[in-house]
């Protein structure tokens, strides 16, 4: 896990610096965009009393892949070393919090990153656990995720002439289909990725 982690944080920070190469000094309130993906994430669970809903557990996945992005910046900046934020990580994340019940898994994680201004991975491993998302299908979307966010840099998204919408379906779909056609334990798994999203792209 810890590999894969510092794969992670290098690509975290990478994909921050394209956005903002001042991203550390920038004060961004990594942990407002938390809480506001676990909103997110209830609404595709379902909480609605008064109108029928049926879980969307694909989605409440990509909310999860999302909230990874924001915590892990959030932890880049209160420690230098990569190794000891990737050692950290994985211990936060072997040690979930008890619970059954998804949507109050949710909102503890909201509530705790609103107090704490940060997010504590306890609280995240809890909600995987309960969606049943292993670290190996966290890690394949969140490579996934962020490569389309360079493709997406890379080919106008932000001047706004990105082409979202590929044969009739959004890119995101076709990332899916990319990613599990790939073997993620390969050292070429994000350039695969990326090249299958290539491929793909209207031109």
């Amino acid at each position: 896990m810890k590999k894969q982690l510092l794969i992670m944080l290098e690509m975290q920070d990478a994909m921050n610096a394209r956005v903002n190469p001042e991203w550390r000094s920038a004060g961004n309130p990594w942990y407002r965009a938390i809480w506001t993906e676990c909103a997110e994430m209830l609404d595709h669970y379902g909480w609605k009393w008064w109108k029928h809903q049926q879980p969307d557990l694909e989605q409440v996945q990509l909310e999860l892949v999302d909230i990874m992005h924001f915590a892990m910046s959030d932890y880049l900046l209160r420690e230098d070393d990569n190794l000891a934020v990737a050692a950290r990580i994985e211990a936060e994340l072997s040690q979930p919090n008890p619970g059954d019940d998804i949507r109050s898994a949710i909102e503890v994680m909201a509530q705790s990153t609103i107090a704490r201004h940060s997010m504590h991975f306890s609280d995240f491993a809890t909600v995987m656990n309960l969606i049943e998302m292993d670290f190996d299908a966290l890690y394949r979307s969140y490579v996934g995720k962020n490569v389309l966010n360079f493709f997406r840099q890379d080919h106008g998204y932000k001047d706004g002439s990105y082409i979202k919408v590929w044969q009739g379906r959004e890119d995101n779909e076709h990332l899916v289909e990319v990613v599990n056609q790939l073997d993620s334990n390969d050292s070429s798994f994000r350039d695969e990725v990326y090249r299958g999203l290539v491929a793909r792209y209207p031109a």
